[in-house]
């Protein structure tokens, strides 16, 4: 069984063992769709049943059944929240998930391979694509995921075909 992560325990929030989240997913509202929270920490995996979620700032807060305190929910700073492939939220047409980008072999509109995909940085404006070179691993090539650089995403073929830009390589 595959997982998705949603978000990352950045803190605890107050000494009853709530939870701030840091949300990694386009829908900080899905967190209101989990009867439960899935934490990975070093390889271990433990499920919790949600007692309630509220949002502040850019944050989801979650009370958990299990953890009722402080000192028990600072076991889980830095906790991968996932959840299992079967709760990932369905896609539109043209959409993906980011996981599915990483390794993507990346090609000119000329059919130039230029490497794969290493690494994503997110930013407030747009994501941008970290793509390992082949012909030169030193020199990584970022493509802002914008309409005038990648020019399509086939996420079946693992193939990404993007607008290079003057000054970009």
């Amino acid at each position: 069984m595959g997982y998705f992560c949603i978000g990352k325990v950045a803190s605890t929030h107050g000494i009853k063992g709530t939870f701030k989240i840091f949300p990694t997913t386009d829908d900080i509202k899905r967190f209101e769709l989990l009867d439960e929270l899935i934490f990975e920490l070093k390889g271990e995996i433990k499920t919790f049943t949600i007692k309630k979620v509220a949002y502040q700032k850019n944050m989801v807060l979650v009370t958990l059944n299990e953890i009722d305190n402080i000192n028990e929910a600072e076991k889980y700073k830095e906790a991968s929240v996932i959840i299992p492939d079967e709760k990932a939220l369905p896609l539109e047409e043209d959409e993906y998930y980011v996981r599915d980008i990483y390794d993507m072999n990346v090609y000119t509109a000329n059919g130039d391979f230029l490497g794969k995909v290493d690494d994503i940085y997110f930013t407030a404006a747009n994501d941008v694509y970290v793509v390992k070179r082949d012909d030169n691993p030193k020199n990584d090539i970022l493509i802002p995921a914008v309409k005038e650089c990648v020019l399509n995403i086939d996420v079946k073929s693992n193939k990404m075909t993007v607008n290079i830009l003057k000054g970009m390589i």
